[in-house]
């Protein structure tokens, strides 16, 4: 994986030759990205138009509470994680001396110590004015599955206050939209530069990744339409007969 160029985190480049410039080497790092995921065999499905962000489509987020612990999922395009590994020094600067050009730039992402310090220092819960022990799991498939966290709270976790800057701080026009499987209150929160924290209000959803449960229900109920519509179908045949 190349880089071109060195984006330096909450400096951005002014006028049309510069932002252009930048989309293009934006652009080539998160086309690197994807091609090193795919020769590993990692689905990472297509590409966001690498110029769409920050103004594109937000971040998203997905959140689950189990008795004391939380389960949170944050999901960023590929160029986002481009734009973050580049702020935090896990790509080589070619001009600073020789780039590995053995592992993918997702492999370098996973194995950044300055990327998981970063996420940790960005994404945070709390409960009752007390920070929840925050865990982050090993970040594989993280262009697919995101980066998963386990937050383990003092008390049975009914209300919480959500804290996401990640990003922002690169460019204030960055937001995430986090929602969740059981029902929450808000139903979805939307953090920027300037509502950074949320207070919300949860109800237990039983365990499972974010965004699981509502997967399999999803395709229980159509795999359940499916079988009472075969069935139908034969007793009307066995009645014709």
């Amino acid at each position: 994986m190349r880089i071109r160029t060195r984006v330096r985190a909450g400096t951005p480049r002014t006028g049309p030759a510069a932002g252009a410039r930048t989309a293009r080497s934006r652009g080539r790092l998160a086309g690197a990205l994807l091609a090193g995921a795919a020769a590993l065999g990692v689905a990472a499905g297509p590409a966001t138009p690498v110029a769409a962000h920050p103004f594109g489509p937000p971040s998203t987020g997905g959140i689950d509470a189990t008795g004391t612990r939380v389960s949170l999922v944050w999901r960023a395009a590929e160029d986002d994680w481009v734009a973050l590994g580049q702020s935090v020094g896990a790509f080589e600067d070619p001009d600073a001396g020789p780039v590995d050009t053995t592992l993918t730039g997702e492999q370098k992402l996973q194995r950044s110590t300055a990327v998981r310090d970063y996420l940790l220092r960005h994404i945070g819960i709390g409960q009752a004015g007390q920070a929840c022990a925050g865990t982050l799991l090993p970040l594989e498939q993280l262009l697919t599955e995101g980066a998963r966290f386990r937050f383990d709270c003092p008390e049975p976790v009914t209300e919480i206050r959500l804290t996401l800057t990640a990003l922002t701080d690169l460019n204030p026009a960055y937001r995430t939209v986090v929602t969740a499987d059981a029902p929450m209150d808000p139903a979805q929160a939307l953090f920027t530069a300037a509502a950074s924290s949320h207070d919300l209000r949860l109800t237990a959803s039983g365990g499972g990744p974010p965004g699981a449960v509502t997967a399999v229900a999803a395709g229980t109920g159509l795999a359940a339409v499916g079988v009472l519509a075969f069935v139908l179908l034969r007793r009307r045949a066995g009645v014709r007969r």
